[in-house]
């Protein structure tokens, strides 16, 4: 029997069949210890706080907080932590923004439990890991002629600072849109909407959206 401690996994997932089985399957490898469960990332990021694990399984369609926002804070909050995305979207922009936010690993739902052990593993090790179909989306964006650059892609370069969901949301800022349309169109609830202005105006040194919009024109 091994010395090492065991793998501290917290699961993260609104739908709890899923999220139950989640742990049930992890609570049966020999060397992982799931130290908690939560329905979103608002819970998932106190939780982490709290406890410390090593690996955080992380949906990203989650309510309250998204897995992206959450990964993020996660960054912050418990850096220690790795995030491993486990989900049922495999496109370009929620890898991106997932791997931007600073997850460590990124699954589809369709991943075995064998693939599923061995990415916690490899990202408790620190070893970023990725299933095949991932895989092949990040070369395919690699080696994809790209399209003239969007006005996300423009903030981003001049705002290096913001994460890619608060680029995302000044985006959708700057056309003047309203927080209820921006959480609309990114698929998220309209506090998190809110979090990710505040945490924008902070990073930009505003005090309104006025200004934001402003400095993005400027």
């Amino acid at each position: 029997m091994s010395d090492e401690p065991p793998i501290r996994v917290l699961v993260a997932d609104d739908q709890a069949i899923v999220r139950d089985g989640l742990a049930t399957v992890l609570a049966l490898l020999p060397d992982v210890e799931v130290v908690g469960t939560a329905a979103d990332g608002e819970e998932a990021v106190a939780l982490a706080v709290q406890r410390h694990p090593d690996v955080v399984l992380m949906d990203l369609r989650m309510p309250r907080l998204d897995g992206v926002a959450a990964t993020a804070r996660l960054a912050v909050d418990v850096p220690s932590a790795a995030v491993l995305v486990l989900t049922t979207f495999a496109d370009d922009e929620s890898i991106v923004a997932a791997l931007t936010a600073g997850a460590k690993g990124y699954l589809t739902k369709d991943a075995g439990r064998a693939e599923l052990a061995a990415a916690v593993r490899s990202v408790a090790r620190g070893q970023a890991t990725f299933s095949a179909e991932v895989g092949a989306t990040i070369v395919d964006s690699l080696i994809r002629p790209r399209p003239p650059a969007s006005p996300g892609e423009e903030l981003a370069a001049r705002f290096p600072r913001l994460t890619r969901r608060e680029i995302d949301v000044f985006a959708l800022l700057v056309e003047g849109r309203t927080n209820a349309e921006i959480a609309e169109r990114l698929f998220v609830e309209v506090s998190t909407v809110k979090t990710h202005v505040n945490a924008l105006f902070a990073k930009l040194g505003v005090r309104d959206r006025r200004a934001a919009v402003a400095l993005a024109r400027g």
